[in-house]
């Protein structure tokens, strides 16, 4: 009779025991360590993969017009601002020619007497002529000597010669003066296209050297996009593939272009591709020059074959995979990839057949020995 209360006491104890038990296997075998790891996964699809590439670059301008004096000069006047637009043949300063106009002056009255005296010449060596005939015809009749025509001969010669100096002087003076009204034409600084300044790198007062830029000149139409590739990326890149150019100063929003010219010298130090992006139309207003722009550049689409999610690749000692779902049980199966999409779709060039199951994302990572519970297969990109 006494031990009866003992043993009801320890079944008690017992039956509690149990239930704890039974409750910590489930949460280990639920949540714990010995859990069953959930799992996404999706069906390898056939499909083309359309390549792209995408480079950052800043706007600049394919032609930059940099315009300055051709001689030494102080500037005397400025007519633009940065921003202005001008069009082609418009004076946007000039430089102060100090004594030139007074040399094109003297110049121009030199060459004036030159004229007087090549008309003083020709009249002479015409009298001279006329002298000449008259005299020779009095020596063909005997009423003069032949000293006295030979001196008129002299005379004519004496004319000829005064006239071809005359004439010679006019040509130099007029090249001395063309190069003096040269030189006054380059004192004037005249916009050699339509488009707007750029920079203004002098203000009236400031002495300039020879060839110093004093304003640049662009034209809107001549913007592009300079823009860097790593060379990592997939090959492919030529000219006149469609581009997709979004400006950080426009938003989301891309703009069209297509490659106008890759450079033949990529950078080492960066290991990247510089390529030259053109627009198809150019945004109004036009892009400040140096603004950001993202560039994608779409590629030819491959040949349809097995295509994975990037989100279900794995790498192991540096060999890319993914893990297989076969009987439940994860494998890892290393693959050999090709290109990728932009919606993170990648080629399998091997390793993997059209209808395998893969997993796409694990709760925790996974091994050969890892339980897994399939919580359903991932929404797919459709095939292409």
């Amino acid at each position: 009779m006494k031990t009866l209360p003992f043993n009801r006491k320890h079944a008690s104890l017992a039956a509690l025991g149990l239930v704890l038990l039974g409750l910590f296997l489930y949460v280990v075998l639920q949540s714990g360590p010995l859990a069953r790891i959930p799992v996404t996964t999706a069906r390898i699809q056939e499909a083309s993969i359309h390549p792209v590439r995408f480079g950052i670059g800043t706007v600049e301008a394919r032609q930059v017009h940099r315009i300055g004096p051709t001689l030494t000069g102080r500037v005397l006047r400025l007519d633009v601002d940065v921003g202005d637009a001008v069009r082609a043949g418009q004076t946007l300063g000039e430089l102060d020619p100090v004594d030139l106009d007074d040399r094109i002056r003297a110049q121009v009255a030199a060459l004036s007497r030159a004229h007087v005296m090549a008309r003083e010449s020709r009249i002479r060596q015409d009298r001279a002529q006329v002298q000449l005939h008259r005299y020779e015809t009095l020596l063909k009749a005997s009423a003069i000597s032949e000293e006295t025509a030979s001196d008129k001969r002299h005379e004519l010669n004496l004319a000829q010669a005064a006239l071809q100096a005359t004439t010679q002087d006019i040509e130099r003076l007029q090249a001395e003066l063309a190069a003096l009204h040269t030189l006054r034409r380059n004192l004037t600084l005249v916009s050699p296209i339509d488009g707007f300044v750029l920079t203004r790198e002098a203000d009236p007062g400031t002495t300039l050297m020879a060839g110093q830029t004093v304003v640049q000149v662009i034209a809107p139409d001549t913007l592009w996009i300079n823009a860097r590739f790593d060379q990592a990326g997939p090959a492919g890149l030529s000219e006149g593939l469609t581009a997709r150019i979004v400006l950080r100063s426009r938003g989301p929003d891309p703009v069209g272009g297509k490659i106008a010219r890759i450079e033949p010298v990529a950078d080492a130090i960066t290991e990247e591709l510089l390529v030259k992006v053109a627009f198809d139309t150019l945004p109004t207003p036009p892009p400040a020059l140096g603004e950001l722009a993202e560039t994608t550049v779409e590629l030819p689409a491959t040949s349809p074959g097995p295509v994975v999610s990037n989100s279900a690749i794995r790498h192991q000692k540096g060999q890319p995979g993914v893990w297989r779902l076969q009987d439940g049980h994860p494998t890892f199966t290393p693959i050999r990839v090709g290109a990728t999409d932009a919606r993170g779709m990648v080629q399998v060039l091997d390793g993997l057949r059209v209808g395998d199951l893969v997993i796409v994302h694990s709760a925790s990572p996974l091994t050969a020995r890892s339980r897994v519970r399939d919580t359903g297969q991932a929404q797919s990109e459709p095939a292409t």
